[in-house]
């Protein structure tokens, strides 16, 4: 009997020891094992950004660049112009010289050509060159010093000679081709090239308080594509120039700039002839790196890390630090105060406080006050460890990022393995009713996990894969009308002890991140959305006269109640839409003003987000209450496992159900541009949104199954959206996490994994938090709302929020 016990729980054995919790641990194990790693190859190599963007790099795709470790902004007219103009504005020169032969050459004039308004004709002159532009307060200047020689050195005596103003900020130089070839690539000229730069090599040093040196190793050749007198210009000597480079320059202030070869090795590009000279791909990802160098830490690109310092941390983020120190701090002494009490013999009081695979077997009406103040100091401990990586992934260089990039495979391969897993775990659940609660998990996790693919691969730039996109967002907002409706109209409570809870699980995690990641509240533009809507829901429900179903059983003129309502919260939205001045009087108030404008103190962004769903919550709150008409009055009953409708007329509705969903999707192909699609979407979106409810609930065997792959992620939805802008994503979501350089796909699969398990945790502690700062007793909730708005009083006050 024994033996059949133990072999019928090897099953259980096994999930014993894989579960969410031991694989948080083994997920915190792999952030300490990550974090010595860049700690030692930060202290073996450094963390200058700039090096790594100068030295390293890989092709993730066609004639895309990607340096090692951090992210690179792409350029264009407008922005390099504007770099210029910045630079001069905080009183520094812009005085770029390019030295050397016919390569530095070609730079200069793809460096020019995207400066100058007017186009410069390039022409191979072996002399020297000299561009102005007094707009921008931008001096570009080519010397033709094709060898390291006398004459080279004399250019740099003479700068060391005048005065610091004269002299280039920032100097692009490099040599060796014309050197092969004028000396038939023998070994003296190579003898030649170390003694001069090695003479040459005290004025650099001399140099680096005014001018920034780089040295350009030299591209290879294709020696197949060669003229004859160029024949001797190999592979081999240009390597043996670079490396006579490296050798002198590698301890000097001087920067190597080894990247650009790389990326003349691997670039896809035959529009050279001659097999000499740089291609205009090659070129143009040569000026992107150099302007990234150049310009990054003086302009505000988020998607661009390259050699920018991180932001300094604020008063306020030191503050926050020292309170999740003190927390973990109190927790770990608290933990081995209760540990030797037990050792001792003394009563145990459950230091577990119970929550286990996520359920609480001691109420905190059991628990004392020590157990009480334990629990929540473990629960901001944990937290405070999440966010002090938090702020490391994201407000530090300690882990490194990439760029962003897409392809159809990127996007379309890890959503087919998410839809196969998720179908893989269908199982049958004891629910019956239309959009029960496993079938909403189950939404809003694939939903989830779909809008995360989206976000990582960067598909924003297709339109057909935006609009669906935006109609998962939308459905989420259909879903807070949906719930918080039937809430209301079921259970009639209106407290306020009940709209600070879900106030609180809302935002909890957001507030914490505006403290220590130092982004406004709106940064988050999803929770104030939610939030938003969520108060809308409650006051239009809460306002006199309160309709629910039980009111609507002592009086059918309560259904016309609502009705009324409907029409007049509709009316005021589209007020409020169709009138830009009442919508900005209204939402820059103060203080309300901080909930809703961006850093940069606009309205912009709130408006957009707030326009393109604005009925979606009604969309919802409409479908609840025809939902709960029909039950009420008989005609759908879902109490039971079987198709809502008579056979033929539920078939009926599932063709109009798919042909619903087609026609959302052919829109999304047909209209020409975001701007179109997004004025058309907040009246088109009901139609996929309720197609899709159609589907999935109206025959029966589909409404009884769900999938527990997806229900999961579902119930973590709103940790994952928010958690992914900094330890998944990176660069406030404009580009990705990398804990595993060079290996993108591992790189992926363990972030994701250390990702999951935060999010997990911490929509584990929002519940333990809420039940101990969000009490149903009304005393202690109003004394703990005071004591939130007298920590939030001098964070206002310092952020001028009460200004008027």
């Amino acid at each position: 009997m024994a033996d059949n016990n133990r072999g019928g729980s090897s099953t259980n054995e096994i999930t014993y020891y894989l579960n969410v919790e031991n694989a948080k641990i083994l997920a915190f194990c792999i952030v300490c094992g990550f974090v010595m790693y860049h700690g030692v190859l930060h202290l073996k190599y450094g963390n200058d950004s700039c090096k790594w963007l100068l030295s390293d790099g890989r092709f993730p795709g066609y004639n895309t660049w990607q340096p090692y470790g951090c992210m690179m902004h792409k350029y264009t007219k407008i922005h390099a112009r504007r770099c210029m103009h910045y630079i001069y504005y905080w009183g520094e020169q812009n005085h770029i010289t390019f030295l050397g032969d016919s390569r530095i050459r070609q730079l200069y004039f793809e460096f020019v050509n995207l400066l100058s308004l007017k186009r410069v004709d390039e022409h191979k002159a072996h002399q020297n060159l000299h561009f102005e532009d007094k707009k921008i307060s931008v001096t570009a200047d080519f010397l033709w010093h094709p060898m390291v020689n006398s004459s080279m050195y004399d250019v740099y005596k003479n700068w060391l000679m005048a005065e610091k103003s004269s002299r280039p900020n920032l100097l692009i130089t490099g040599s060796a081709t014309w050197s092969i070839k004028q000396f038939n690539a023998s070994e003296e000229a190579v003898k030649n090239f170390e003694l001069n730069l090695t003479m040459i090599l005290p004025y650099i040093l001399k140099l680096k308080d005014s001018t920034q040196i780089i040295w350009m190793l030299q591209d290879p050749v294709d020696e197949s594509k060669l003229y004859p007198n160029r024949s001797m210009i190999t592979n081999q000597q240009v390597d043996a120039y670079n490396k006579m480079a490296i050798d002198i320059l590698g301890g000097s202030e001087a920067k190597l700039w080894s990247s650009s070869r790389l990326v003349a090795q691997g670039i896809h590009d035959n529009s050279v002839l001659d097999g000499l000279h740089i291609s205009k791909s090659a070129l143009q990802l040569d000026l992107q790196m150099l302007l990234n160098m150049y310009c990054n830490d003086h302009m505000n690109h988020n998607d661009g890390t390259c050699c920018r310092v991180p932001d300094s941390v604020t008063s306020i983020q030191v503050i926050t630090a020292a309170f999740f120190l003190v927390c973990l701090l109190s927790a770990i002494a608290m933990f081995l105060y209760r540990r030797k009490i037990r050792r001792n013999g003394s009563k145990a009081r459950a230091a577990d406080t119970g929550i286990r695979n996520g359920r609480s077997y001691i109420t905190s009406k059991d628990k004392t006050w020590p157990d009480t103040v334990y629990e929540i100091m473990v629960c901001l401990g944990k937290l405070g460890l999440i966010m002090a990586y938090t702020f490391l992934c994201d407000r530090t260089n300690f882990f490194m990022k990439e760029n962003k990039y897409y392809t159809h495979v990127n996007f379309l391969l890890p959503f087919a393995y998410l839809m196969i897993l998720g179908f893989f775990f269908t199982e049958n659940t004891d629910q019956t009713q239309v959009l029960h609660r496993d079938q909403t998990d189950e939404w809003k996790g694939w939903m989830q996990l779909v809008i995360m693919i989206y976000h990582l691969t960067g598909a924003s730039k297709v339109l057909p894969i935006y609009m669906h996109i935006r109609v998962l967002v939308s459905a989420y907002l259909f879903l807070t009308g949906y719930g918080h409706f039937s809430y209301f109209w079921n259970k009639t409570d209106y407290s306020v002890q009940r709209y600070c809870q879900v106030m609180f699980r809302l935002n909890f995690l957001v507030v914490v991140l505006c403290f220590v990641m130092n982004r406004p509240y709106q940064f988050y533009y999803f929770v104030p959305l939610v939030s938003f809507w969520f108060t809308v829901v409650y006051l239009t429900m809460a306002i006199w006269p309160r309709i629910s179903a039980a009111s609507c059983d002592g009086s059918n003129l309560h259904y016309l109640y609502m009705v009324i309502k409907f029409i007049i919260l509709t009316t005021v939205i589209t007020l409020f839409f169709m009138s830009e001045v009442l919508f900005e009087k209204v939402f820059l108030m103060r203080p309300i003003k901080a909930l809703f404008v961006r850093s940069d103190d606009s309205l912009h962004e709130w408006r957009f987000r707030w326009a393109l769903d604005r009925y979606s919550v009604v969309y919802g709150m409409v479908f609840a209450f025809g939902y709960h008409l029909l039950l009420k009055k008989g005609i759908i009953a879902d109490n039971h496992n079987k198709s809502l409708f008579s056979t033929g007329i539920t078939l009926s509705l599932t063709v109009l159900g798919f042909i619903g969903l087609g026609s959302y999707a052919l829109f999304s192909f047909m209209c020409k541009n975001k701007s179109e699609c997004n004025d058309s979407h907040s009246y088109l979106v009901a139609l996929p949104l309720i197609s899709y409810v159609t589907v999935r609930n109206l025959v029966g065997w589909v409404r009884t199954r769900y999938s527990s792959f997806f229900a999961w992620f579902g119930k973590i939805s709103l940790e994952l959206f928010i958690a992914q802008y900094h330890i998944w994503l990176a660069a406030d979501t404009y580009g990705v996490l990398v804990l595993m350089p060079t290996y993108p796909v591992l790189n992926v699969i363990v972030t994701s994994f250390i990702f999951i398990c935060a999010s997990h945790e911490i929509s584990k502690i929002t519940a333990v938090l809420t039940n101990y700062l969000v009490p149903k007793e009304g005393k202690a909730l109003l004394r703990n709302c005071i004591v939130f708005f007298m920590i939030m009083l001098p964070v206002s006050i310092s952020k001028g929020v009460l200004t008027f």
